[in-house]
């Protein structure tokens, strides 16, 4: 029994002749144990709560705490049921046992008791302890295993986002600059304005799918230098629904945020933008946000059919429009840390 050497076993008992005594039979055992006596059972209380042994010995006379009260306290703590617990009581004391047993003792010793009853029950006790915490290292090791597996997944579906989102751009004459920014712009918007750190990550991960459904429409209509044609406009418009059927459908979280963030960031806060015409909190709050990161980049970069803005003007656009196209939130979280906005800007450019 190797694996016993670093079992750690508890004496409590307030008389320090049987603390000697169990002490000598314990190592008798020759178990390896490390064995730490207390007369005190507060203080043995202190050091099982820190400290979390493999097993208890415990005296239930004790003229400060007896066994039953030691035994209620030790319970409480996180866990605790795991470990056994063995009190020792007088033969006549069956009403004790009883209390015990519905207070989680694990087992007993009668006084007087002998070496051969002592070491079976020990014995015992430590083997359940031991298969229990093989059974713990087991669910440690399946959890990291799982969790490894996730890993692998999660870069595969962002591998998987990348491609999809560099075959939207050989299509658009719009740039990875322009995806890195707008996600980054996302990023900051969901930071502030609360959201938890995973579904920050989450829409900075997903955002660069915002306009994938544009690998669905002719060449003639994307790439066209001049203003659309409103039979045009109505075709290109398709590109939202598009994206949206291209990653719907997926298991993955980040697959179903950029299918919600392809279908939702054309919609405008007071109604008039498409797919869906959808109106203030009806428009995921992920698209909310995209829409400002998104056409504050636009409207800032130049494009085969236009020149870029001033800064000062995109601003001033995105203040006009709060309530009209954007969420006034959304506007006013982009804003109030537009040095990290700049920042961004100049970190990403073409």
């Amino acid at each position: 029994m190797t694996a016993m050497s670093k079992l750690e076993v508890v004496v409590v008992d307030d008389l320090k002749t049987n603390l000697t005594l169990l002490r000598h039979q314990l190592a008798e055992l020759d178990l390896g144990l490390n064995v730490h006596e207390f007369l005190n059972p507060t203080e043995a209380l202190g050091y099982c709560h820190s400290q979390a042994p493999d097993l208890i010995i415990l005296d239930y006379m004790m003229p400060s705490m007896d066994g039953l009260a030691f035994l209620k306290q030790f319970r409480q703590r996180p866990n605790s049921i795991h470990t056994p617990l063995l009190m020792i009581t007088a033969n006549h004391q069956l009403d004790v046992r009883h209390q015990a047993l519905q207070m989680g003792a694990t087992d007993f010793l009668t006084q007087p008791y002998d070496l051969v009853e002592l070491k079976a029950r020990v014995h015992n006790m430590l083997q359940l302890r031991m298969h229990f915490k093989a059974l713990e290292q087991r669910a440690d090791w399946l959890a990291a295993e799982i969790q490894k597996a996730e890993n692998t997944n999660m870069l595969r579906e962002r591998e998987t986002i990348v491609r999809l989102s560099k075959a939207a751009e050989f299509r658009d004459p719009e740039t990875g600059g322009h995806i890195q920014r707008m996600a980054h712009y996302s990023w900051l918007i969901a930071r502030q304005i609360g959201l938890s750190a995973q579904e920050q990550q989450l829409i900075l991960e997903s955002a660069p799918m915002h306009d994938v459904g544009k690998v669905g429409i002719p060449d003639h209509i994307l790439l066209k230098p001049g203003k659309l044609l409103p039979e045009e406009f109505e075709i290109m418009k398709g590109h939202a629904e598009k994206g949206y059927q291209i990653l719907a459908g997926s298991n993955s979280p980040l697959l179903q945020k950029g299918a919600e963030i392809a279908r939702s960031h054309h919609e405008k806060f007071d109604g008039s933008g498409y797919p869906q015409g959808l109106k203030g909190a009806d428009i995921p709050l992920s698209g909310r946000i995209v829409a400002v990161a998104d056409v504050f980049d636009a409207l800032t970069s130049e494009r085969p059919y236009k020149a870029a803005w001033s800064v000062e003007d995109s601003v001033a656009y995105l203040q006009d429009q709060k309530g009209r196209h954007f969420d006034p939130q959304c506007v006013d979280a982009f804003l109030n840390h537009f040095e990290e906005v700049l920042d961004i800007k100049s970190k990403f450019v073409d």
